[in-house]
């Protein structure tokens, strides 16, 4: 909402918006682009124009709504995830991917993978189990030896150290 009140009050047409990336129906100038850069800057965003970067934003945004917002709904390989939703080969966003990033798409998906799990954690809600389940982890033991890798902790250890750091909502 916030990108598409800055969009309008610069006067541009809006023809589709959705998680990072926006839709234009007509040919933007460059004193607008600047204005909707500066504009958008201040939000905390930045204007992605170039091609390289927005199929890199797509790529991160595929796997976001994956591992953050489908829970256990995707069953195919990441591959195809991302060649059949960006319409490349995904060698070639792979190749793309390590070139600007510094980091392979798969390290990427883990990353975003143990930040859930870690989210997960602190709510206390699910057992590991069912955090594994959720996240298309094939065991539980294979879990925690990818978060243990990635943290440097154990699932158990970090839920502690997280939970003596939280308040109660009363002392809020």
């Amino acid at each position: 909402m916030a990108v598409q009140n800055e969009m309008e009050k610069i006067g541009l047409p809006i023809k589709n918006i959705q998680l990072g990336e926006v839709v234009i129906e007509k040919e933007v100038s460059s004193t607008q682009k600047k204005q909707l850069e500066k504009s958008l800057f201040a939000l905390g965003f930045e204007l992605i124009d170039s091609k390289k970067d927005r199929i890199i934003e797509g790529i991160k945004n595929t796997i976001i709504q994956l591992v953050h917002y489908e829970n256990n709904t995707h069953h195919n390989n990441l591959s195809d995830i991302l060649s059949s939703t960006l319409h490349y080969d995904y060698n070639y966003l792979s190749n793309l991917f390590s070139e600007v990033e510094g980091t392979t798409i798969e390290q990427y998906f883990i990353e975003q993978k143990i930040e859930k799990v870690k989210e997960l954690l602190v709510y206390d809600e699910l057992t590991l189990s069912e955090i594994a389940h959720q996240l298309n982890y094939s065991s539980v033991a294979y879990l925690s030896n990818q978060f243990k890798k990635v943290t440097g902790l154990t699932p158990s250890h970090f839920k502690k150290i997280k939970a003596n750091k939280r308040k109660p909502l009363d002392e809020v």
